[in-house]
């Protein structure tokens, strides 16, 4: 398999699993299929593009739906044509649906193409489209509105419009339209690192044996020893050459994949691939003849990995003639023997030079690209006993780290001692190094969590007593595993090696290993076992995730005395008999267990940290808790049939966690006498629990509690009095609880509290929170009413719901101190409604105030003094913005009609995103002058600008967006002289954002159109008539490499509706370069709105930049 060395921040494994084909076309078939479509379909094929097109693909007969779906989920492209009849075809509107969806949950890109028909009449439901939802209406009532959702959506994309283009002739409209998804996809495939130490020169060797554009079927080997790189390898060239071909495949880990699930599978998988739809087979031999018979004539790139086994390559590429002309098969194996029968040539991986080799492993070793002082030769010993072999450089690299002269000579001496035979003998090096625990704690990961979460798994491996905080951290430092996004990784070598160190001298004697993980090992065991039923004592851990239902299955596991570890899925009803005694036992986790109760009586486990009976619907009783002394963590989520929880849970001293969500069932929760340690109590969903657990005594470590979805009726006053470290409460949805007794002011820790839903209680008091709560979300919103400004986001208030009268004005309560978001929306606060003491919220950043009555703002506003983002979108009545604080970086007030004028923002220095949009359009006084105010803040060397103006003038927004191309000379001073770009635009597209190409071109042609560069005109402030500016800064181009400033000649693509202007802006003070002068404090301007707005996930500007094609990509989104 990859070498972690060759393979970080490749391509994921599972690329070509996730997108099967590059484009799928959606259209109407009675409007375009034997006409515009079939003419795309073939311009797409023809340009190596893989075109899913459901006429070409589907066999006759076969279930179209799931297929349609299947292909639209793994379409890295979906090309939708709207045409006249588009929207009368319920088939279509249904793909269209799901296409959207997969545009907002997979990264999907949508184009749309307006065949013969306005954009306007898809996007507003005109003329056929609006006949069509008439009759859908009738027939289809419950999914018009996704389908008009759908239209809305897709219509506002960027896309083309045939009437557009060359009066209507399709040969040219065809050619743009390739061009522009050839351009797409090339910008999708990943670029290969060029840090990945020797892959390039690899590349190229190997892309000369396989000879593409030559004809014929060529078979080519990647040879090599295991963890050399032959799948990243492999896996570069694939991405590099895939789309020449009309069909490819990758077919990853074959060694692990057929012993699991047969050689059917993989001929399966490898068919429906290819065919570009399900296949089923029934046979291994039906498998052959079916890719013999259904690929000889398509040209195909199969990759092959990790083959060891003849018999692999039999069945999934026999012979040459399997394959049409022009195929090319790559297939990896540490087996050159395997190769010798089938591969035209066989290309070994050659493992690192000498320079690499020092390279990589001073790395690691010293964390440089060259040895340090004193370790020269040192270095070079290691080099030469790695033999560049790429794995053991990093292990070893990563084991010396940090370590003195000594410890150097001493682990070398060691090395030299191990022969060269067996790569898991050389990776057992930094195993040998590790203390007792973090062996056995690597051994658990390897053996069963790669791949989990690491919280989860952190929480069993503490069950078992292996103190993983620091040996995990250790294990890393050693590279034997890997944390990537919260999960567990590993190289594959690096689990072999421990596979192979817990089944040592017995690999056929399951019964003698430490560990079972394997089904075929825990059966041999259980059924041998089950014959004798002696005395177990080496199994430490039994990790079954499939079904094993044996009678003697509880005895057997009786027997096994040293267990700590029980996982086991859909455990039998049976219960553990009396003998089930194991005193080392930590964790034990049967999820979906059929049993009604765990054993009879009291059963004493001493060691059990863990208890885990999630999902067990059978489960009534919870054991006697008296012999769990040690017990931490009890999950018992939904466990629907569970009614009683035994007493002696009360008592319990040692729980920190529990989680009994779901238990619909259950009516009573025991009196809390002992638990001084619980942290987490989790009652959601529990529907017939009617009572507050009743606390006896002071819980001073219960920092989260979750009561939502139950039918509590009073909150009573022992939560105040024995919960006063309390940080989270929920009671979500608590429909029936109707009081709130004692004293919540004595939470003094509570952050979180969640009361909406609860319509049944009764108002609070305005003196509720207290002086010194110290409480950073609240959320109060009656079930029933719009809830947009609910959201538990941290630090945030939402009191938009407080009124169920909006027709009076809202009395507020005392606010906490310490919010530092406060959402006022939408609760009718007239003039004087808001209190004056909001400038004593020192913490405050975002203000939201929209939907609101006033006309006016109090002054001290302007005296909040950290308040970063001020909304007063949509007040109608307000006639003039207040005066703003002076650290104000964001201000939204869309919508507000009355709004008479705008006063001298040129005083706020961190003001860098403003918008006054309104949809009557009627200009503000000062308006004109906003931008050049905001022009004079302080990070106009460094940061983003974007300003929105409603402008008379406007432009419909009903507009097809469009590319403008701009080029522009620059005069050769631009760059001193000058500090950025300013786009300007007449048209307004917020929710779609704008999309900038900015090219650098190497000499003016003359075929382009020049536009004469235009600089921004300071003095003039009163000449802006353009609906929305952004500026972009020079010095967020120069982080990128190929970025040269020398460069005069630039081109600038603008998606957009109207016309766009680009303007470069002067410098406020013309003194030297600007990336020699100090950069003003980023945590001022607060860019963080896509953080805190629940409406909006992307930043205002992102710059994304594709050194193959010179080309910096823009997305501006106001």
């Amino acid at each position: 398999m990859a070498s972690p060395s060759l393979s970080s921040n490749m391509i994921p494994t599972s690329f070509s699993q996730s997108w099967n084909h590059d484009v799928f076309l959606s259209f109407r078939g009675e409007d375009t299929r034997k006409k515009f479509v079939d003419h795309l379909y073939t311009a797409l094929v023809q340009q190596g593009i893989d075109t899913y097109k459901d006429d070409e693909t589907l066999a006759r007969g076969e279930l179209i739906g799931p297929s349609l779906l299947k292909a639209i989920r793994e379409s890295r492209i979906a090309v939708v044509i709207f045409s006249k009849n588009y929207a009368d075809s319920s088939w279509c509107l249904d793909e269209l649906a799901y296409i959207i969806e997969c545009m907002d949950t997979r990264g999907q890109i949508v184009m749309p193409i307006f065949y013969e028909v306005d954009p306007s009449d898809v996007r507003k439901l005109n003329g056929n489209y609006e006949e069509a939802f008439v009759k859908h209406e009738l027939e289809h009532k419950q999914k018009v509105e996704s389908w008009r959702r759908a239209l809305v959506k897709s219509g506002n994309l960027s896309g083309w419009v045939s009437k557009d283009f060359a009066n209507g002739h399709e040969a040219n409209f065809i050619k743009k339209i390739i061009g522009t998804i050839s351009i797409r996809l090339s910008s999708l495939i990943t670029n290969i690192n060029k840090d990945l130490i020797g892959i390039e020169i690899r590349l190229q060797g190997l892309k000369s044996k396989l000879e593409i554009g030559t004809g014929g079927v060529r078979m080519v080997g990647i040879w090599g020893v295991g963890g050399g790189g032959k799948t990243t390898l492999a896996s570069a060239a694939y991405m590099e050459i895939s789309h020449q071909f009309e069909a490819h495949c990758l077919l990853e880990n074959i060694r692990d994949e057929s012993s699991k699930h047969g050689l059917k599978r993989l001929q399966e998988r490898i068919l429906s691939a290819l065919l570009k739809k399900e296949v089923v087979l029934q046979s291994e031999l039906e498998g052959k003849s079916m890719i013999k018979r259904r690929l000889c004539h398509k040209s195909v790139l199969v990759v092959l990995d990790d083959v060891d086994d003849l018999k692999q390559l039999e069945a999934l590429a026999g012979l040459h003639d399997w394959f049409g002309e022009g195929s090319r098969i790559i297939i990896t194996t540490r087996d050159e023997h395997l190769l010798s029968r089938k591969a035209d040539f066989i290309y070994e991986v050659s493992l690192l030079s000498h320079n690499e080799a020092i390279k990589l492993f001073s790395r690691h070793a010293y964390r440089k690209d060259k040895p340090i002082e004193d370790y020269e030769r040192l270095s070079l010993d290691v080099v030469s006993y790695a033999g560049g072999f790429p794995l053991a450089l990093e292990i070893i690299g990563s084991f010396l780290y940090d370590k003195d002269n000594d410890e150097w000579m001493s682990a070398l001496a060691k090395l030299k001692c191990i022969p060269h035979v067996k790569v898991t003998e050389r990776l057992k090096i930094s195993y040998d190094g590790l203390e007792h625990d973090e062996k056995e704690l690597f051994l658990d990961i390897a053996c069963f969590l790669r791949r989990w979460p690491i919280n989860p798994a952190l929480e069993v491996l503490d069950a078992c007593s292996f103190h993983p905080g620091i040996g995990v951290k250790v294990l890393v430092q050693k590279s034997l595993i890997k944390v990537s996004n919260g999960i567990f990784h590993m190289h594959d070598l690096v689990e072999e090696m421990a596979h192979y160190i817990v089944r040592g001298e017995h690999p056929a004697h399951p019964e003698k290993h430490s560990r079972i993980w394997q089904e075929e090992d825990a059966l041999n065991l259980f059924f041998r076992e089950a014959r004798t039923l002696t005395e177990n004592n080496h199994t430490e851990v039994i990790f079954v995730t499939s079904d094993i239902n044996h009678p003697r299955l509880p005895h057997v596991i009786s027997n096994m005395k040293k267990l700590r570890w029980i996982y086991m899925r859909g455990y039998p009803a049976s219960l553990f008999p009396a003998s089930f005694q194991p005193t080392k036992l930590g964790c034990l986790m049967l999820e979906g267990s059929r049993q009604k109760q765990l054993w009879q009586g009291c059963k004493h486990l001493p060691s059990l940290k863990l208890l885990d009976l999630g999902h067990s619907h059978c489960l009534t009783s919870t054991p006697d808790f008296v012999g769990l002394p040690y017990l931490e963590r009890l999950i018992l989520e939904d466990c629907e049939s569970l009614e009683k929880i035994h007493p002696s849970f009360g008592y319990h001293e040692r729980l920190v966690y529990v989680n009994m969500n779901g238990c619909k069932k259950l009516k009573m929760f025991p009196p809390i006498i002992r638990m001084k340690k619980l942290v987490t109590l989790e009652l959601s969903g529990c529907s017939r629990l009617q009572k507050f657990p009743d606390i006896q005594t002071h819980m001073d470590s219960l920092v989260k509690l979750i009561l939502e979805f139950t039918s509590i009726d009073i909150i009573p006053a022992s939560l105040g009095e024995f919960c006063t470290n309390l940080v989270s409460f929920d009671s979500r949805d608590c429909h029936k609880l109707k009081r709130i007794d004692g004293n919540f002011r004595l939470l003094k820790h509570l952050k979180i509290l969640h009361l909406s839903g609860c319509d049944q209680l009764e108002k609070l008091a305005w003196d509720f929170f207290g002086k010194e709560c110290c409480l950073e979300v609240l959320s109060l919103s009656i079930k029933g009413q719009d809830s947009r400004s609910f959201n538990s986001h941290k630090n945030y208030i939402g009191l938009g719901l407080l009124l169920q009268n909006s027709s009076v004005s809202l009395k507020l309560p005392q606010f906490p101190r310490l919010l530092r978001k406060l959402d006022l929306s939408g609760c009718h606060l007239g003039d004087g409604d808001i209190p004056s003491d909001l400038s004593e919220m020192i913490n405050l950043q975002v203000l939201d105030l929209s939907h609101n009555t006033f006309s006016q703002l109090h002054s001290s506003l302007s005296r909040i003094p950290c308040l970063k983002f001020l909304n007063l979108s949509s007040c109608q009545w307000l006639v003039a913005l207040p005066d703003l604080p002076s650290s104000i970086a964001i201000l939204r007030a869309e919508d507000c009609n009355l709004l008479q004028t705008i006063g001298d923002l040129s005083i706020y220095k961190w003001l860098w995103k403003i918008s006054l949009w309104r949809k009557n359009n009627k200009l503000i006084v000062g308006g004109e002058r906003v931008v050049h105010s905001v022009l004079q803040g302080n990070g106009v060397e460094d940061r983003f600008m974007s300003v929105i103006l409603p402008v008379e003038s406007l432009k419909t927004s009903t507009m097809p967006i469009t590319t403008a191309s701009i080029t522009l000379q620059l005069p050769h001073n631009w760059y001193s002289d000058f500090s950025g770009f300013l786009f300007c635009v007449d048209t307004y597209q917020w929710e779609e954002g704008y999309g900038i190409v900015i090219k650098q071109e190497m000499s003016m042609n003359s075929q382009l159109n020049h536009h004469q560069w235009e600089e921004y005109d300071k003095n003039d402030q009163e000449s802006f008539k353009e609906g929305q500016a952004g500026y972009v800064p020079f010095a967020s181009l120069t982080q990128i490499s190929w970025w040269n400033l020398s460069s005069t000649n630039i081109t600038f693509e603008i998606e957009c509706k109207g016309d766009p202007k680009v303007l470069l802006v002067p410098r406020k003070s013309k003194t030297g370069d600007s990336r020699e002068r100090a950069t003003v404090c980023s945590s001022e301007f607060w860019d963080k709105e896509s953080e805190e707005d629940v409406y909006r996930s992307e930043k205002t500007f992102e710059i994304k930049d594709d050194p193959k094609s010179s080309s910096i990509y823009i997305e501006w989104c106001h």
